[in-house]
């Protein structure tokens, strides 16, 4: 339930009534706009009727939402949601996701495989542009006799890198038990294959870091924004949606980009939305293709996988750009993003 505030209300009668809510068994989500303040109820709301609350003075209207999801919402929440990646950290170059100003680059190799390999490519996205440095230290693959990842040591080489680039680092955390791992990664990927692992999804709220959270290859919207919900329910609000690609009956591509995605969940919700036309298509040549049209649908960054060997690569070879091909798209991209007044 949404409960809008009167204008001018005091922080006195706004505890007040605060109080009066919670005493009741609900748990609240304020959101302060320029112009009001709304009141999410949390919980079971269907024995409350909107007309009784409208007996408070601080009340200007009350009424029920139909989503499931709540706190993702932006009946909840009408501002975008802002969300600030590798804040205070002496020598890491922070970035801001989801303030229409700009869209961030999230490059990097698929697979963290060595030292020199990471590094070179940290470096070559860094110079084209990347604002986030990607590379996955644990790799969740269909075959089990597929290269699974460094784990502990590809962290470390995240850490690495990022001390020399000043790149704030994302990579994909598969199971709640290594967290303990991840305190030096700016922004825990969760990916496709765990967006619906509810334990994970609620260790991730606790944990309280920016987590990017990527739509499963049949997953609905309501799904994705439901797994956005758990993270947001346990603590955490700093949540990225990520539109990856789903499975469709065609095969032509390895997923199918679903752009409408983009536009619907900006209007639904207040969170950031990144598209990763690479796990999407799977084919090089087109990479480029969607990440152009992802960033005129109105994507808020974009998740690129960019190796500068990607013949030799460990993992999904066929679809990660070479660092020339990296470079002349983010040239592109600006045009694209520079319509709508923002920057790369």
């Amino acid at each position: 339930m949404i409960i809008v505030l009167k204008k001018g209300v005091k922080e006195a009668e706004l505890d007040s009534f605060l109080d009066g809510v919670k005493k009741r068994g609900f748990g609240v989500h304020i959101s302060k706009g320029v112009d009001k303040t709304i009141v999410g109820l949390l919980g079971d709301t269907s024995k409350i009727d909107p007309e009784d609350l409208l007996a408070n003075d601080v009340v200007e209207s009350a009424e029920r939402v139909s989503a499931p999801y709540k706190m993702a919402s932006r009946s909840f929440h009408p501002e975008n949601t802002v969300v600030t990646i590798g804040a205070g950290q002496a020598g890491v170059t922070p970035c801001t996701i989801g303030d229409g100003k700009s869209v961030v680059l999230i490059a990097g190799p698929c697979s963290v495989e060595g030292e020199q390999q990471l590094l070179d490519a940290a470096r070559a996205v860094r110079k084209a542009g990347a604002r986030i440095l990607r590379g996955g230290a644990y790799k969740p693959r269909t075959s089990p006799y597929s290269f699974q990842g460094m784990g502990k040591e590809g962290l470390r080489l995240l850490s690495l890198a990022k001390k020399e680039t000043g790149l704030p680092v994302c990579t994909e955390l598969m199971a709640a038990s290594e967290l303990e791992y991840f305190g030096d990664v700016d922004l825990i990927q969760v990916g496709a294959r765990n967006f619906q692992n509810f334990d994970l999804l609620k260790e991730l709220g606790k944990a309280g870091k920016p987590v990017l959270l990527k739509r499963g290859l049949s997953g609905t919207i309501n799904e994705l924004l439901m797994s956005a919900e758990y993270i947001m329910a346990n603590g955490n609000e700093n949540v990225i949606l990520c539109e990856r690609g789903i499975r469709t009956y065609d095969g032509y591509t390895r997923n199918c980009l679903d752009l409408s995605a983009i536009p619907y969940l900006h209007r639904v919700s207040h969170l950031p939305v990144v598209a990763d036309p690479s796990h999407a298509c799977g084919i090089r040549w087109m990479v480029p293709v969607l990440a152009q049209s992802a960033v005129a649908a109105g994507a808020d960054g974009l998740e690129i996988e960019v190796h500068c060997n990607p013949e030799k690569a460990l993992s999904d070879a066929s679809q990660q750009l070479r660092p020339e091909e990296f470079e002349s798209l983010c040239g592109k991209l600006s045009k694209y993003a520079a319509v709508e007044g923002r920057s790369i």
